[in-house]
């Protein structure tokens, strides 16, 4: 095996969050003053920490959101957590059919990922190896908590595999220099979004879990870039 290290994405990959998530930010940033729907926070900050989205907006709007902004998104979304949020279909048997060392790296907030997971049920799988956006200078799509999390776990970036749903969480692992798997299987994913992760760069692209572990054996056997 030329791999050291899985990196799983959150939501979007582990969990099927990402249209709770949007669902949350719209209704908290249209409360503030500034009207967007749930769709239009899926185009513009799939992958996106909460951090740099808010930054995109007050650098547009020119003027600050409130300090407690983010917290306001986590309680929303916690809200809808409870009642909404499933696991991806087949994942828990994805992660324990992979016989490697294995982690999270995700834009969320840690309170957040780990109430994802634990509702999903998937977080006694991985913890503790779990790494938020908030504990790097710059979140996806910049490579920065990728480069992270393999440090962490100590891994070399080309002996890493990454399992991705968005351009920038591809894009930050290409970027640091990974080989990168695009699932595009979630709820959130529009027809032709396979097509924005292979631009974007990733090696291969599925759409069903139960196809993971065979596809990080096939990773496994390539030969590791010189």
């Amino acid at each position: 095996m030329n791999l050291d290290l899985v990196i799983f994405d959150c939501d979007g990959v582990l969990v099927d969050s990402e249209v709770i998530s949007c669902r949350a930010h719209a209704a908290t940033l249209t409360r503030h003053g500034y009207p967007i729907t749930e769709e239009q926070v899926l185009h513009r900050f799939l992958g996106v920490s909460e951090r740099e989205a808010r930054e995109a907006i007050e650098r547009e709007t020119g003027r600050k959101l409130p300090d407690d902004f983010e917290d306001q998104i986590k309680v929303a979304t916690l809200k809808f957590y409870a009642g909404d949020l499933k696991a991806i279909a087949g994942v828990a048997d994805a992660i324990a059919a992979i016989d490697l060392p294995k982690c999270v790296a995700s834009s969320g907030v840690p309170e957040k990922i780990r109430h994802g997971l634990e509702c999903a049920g998937l977080y006694a799988q991985l913890s503790p190896h779990i790494f938020s956006a908030v504990q790097v200078k710059h979140g996806k799509p910049a490579p920065d908590l990728f480069l992270y999390a393999a440090n962490k776990m100590g891994a070399a970036p080309e002996r890493c595999l990454v399992i991705e749903d968005s351009v920038s969480g591809v894009t930050g692992a290409v970027a640091a220099g990974m080989t990168v798997l695009g699932f595009h299987g979630g709820s959130h994913c529009l027809p032709g979004h396979w097509e924005k992760l292979r631009d974007a760069g990733a090696a291969l692209l599925f759409d069903d879990m139960r196809e993971l572990p065979g596809m990080v054996l096939r990773v496994g056997a390539m030969a590791v870039p010189s």
